[in-house]
């Protein structure tokens, strides 16, 4: 987990690992979803958290060229993350989303929108503590990323509060 006080490059990294959480998690609700809105919307975040990934990949190029002996590119495929960008471990999220038949997405969409809640909180703690003045840009731009998330899932909400009268 962040603490703000990491370097640049291993802030990135580990935004880098928890954006990736949070896809794989993205993409597993929409694989469980039965309702058409749900699985398009989290079809639709779990390519945005991709997104995600593919600006902190930016800018980590935009730094070096290498992690170490190993390139981000390989670190990118090779990477493996236990956690979501909430800092909610993955294996606890895949827990939850096997145990739901999503039956009622209203459930995935309630932990959707607690995770990006703490993103947000996390991004903002990080861009309020972090000593390397590029990492809080960094922080600060993905706290409005999350924003956008939530807009979008409160979106999703409206749709299927008709559904689930």
């Amino acid at each position: 987990m962040m603490t703000g006080k990491e370097d640049l490059l291993t802030a990135l990294g580990e935004a880098f690992l928890m954006e990736k959480g949070t896809k794989i998690f993205y993409a597993e609700a929409a694989g469980k979803a039965a309702n058409a809105d749900a699985r398009k919307t989290f079809d639709y975040l779990s390519e945005w958290e991709g997104q995600h990934m593919d600006y902190i990949l930016a800018l980590y190029k935009g730094i070096t060229e290498d992690w170490g002996i190993v390139t981000f590119e390989e670190f990118k495929h090779k990477a493996v993350t236990h956690s979501t960008e909430a800092g909610v471990p993955l294996k606890e999220l895949e827990g939850k989303i096997d145990s739901y038949c999503f039956t009622d997405e209203m459930g995935a969409l309630t932990l959707a929108m607690e995770i990006e809640g703490k993103a947000y909180n996390l991004y903002r703690k990080l861009s309020q503590s972090a000593s390397d003045a590029n990492a809080q840009i960094v922080f600060r731009e993905m706290m409005e990323q999350e924003v956008k998330h939530v807009e979008h899932l409160k979106k999703l909400r409206v749709k299927l509060a008709d559904v689930y009268k």
